[in-house]
């Protein structure tokens, strides 16, 4: 990511736009947030398909910290990433 602007950031909530990015890195963390029991729901939207930056939601159940949430997401698509090009490499 080029860039992350903070909209929101309460105790159970963090809404962020991704500048730079894709519906691409943006599904893949939606989809790794939500495989974490922690999370109650993670959700992007794209304004516009051209212009427009992805605005990503987290909500974290209880006292769960949804920046601690991301950041766990975020390190899994890596390492999911950096596995998926050495296998590609080997071919």
């Amino acid at each position: 990511m080029d860039d992350i602007e903070i909209l929101t950031n309460t105790k159970l909530e963090l809404e962020i736009i991704a500048h730079g990015e894709s519906h691409t890195v943006c599904n893949a963390l939606r989809k790794f947030l939500m495989e974490d029991e922690d999370i109650d729901y993670a959700v992007y939207g794209i304004d516009h398909p051209i212009v427009g930056e992805p605005k990503v939601t987290i909500k974290v159940k209880r006292t769960k910290d949804p920046k601690k949430a991301l950041l766990k997401a975020a390190t899994k698509l890596k390492n999911d990433s950096q596995e998926f090009k050495k296998l590609v490499e080997s071919l």
